[in-house]
């Protein structure tokens, strides 16, 4: 057997380059608690203007 057919060539794709874990800063992940209190936030403003809209709607006799 020929050593041609043994050896096989590997084409090097820079776009794939693995970095030392250390040099690499840590992407900012937003974490649940933060979307959570978000969601919070939200639904007491639309709480809010539903309140707001029954008050406006209630006919007060003072």
């Amino acid at each position: 057997m020929s050593d041609e057919k043994d050896t096989i060539e590997v084409e090097v794709d820079d776009d794939f380059v693995i970095e030392d874990p250390d040099e690499v800063p840590p992407a900012p992940v937003e974490t649940a608690k933060t979307n959570l209190s978000k969601r919070r936030t939200i639904d007491n403003l639309l709480e809010e203007r539903r309140l707001q809209r029954q008050l406006a709607d209630y006919d007060f006799d003072f």
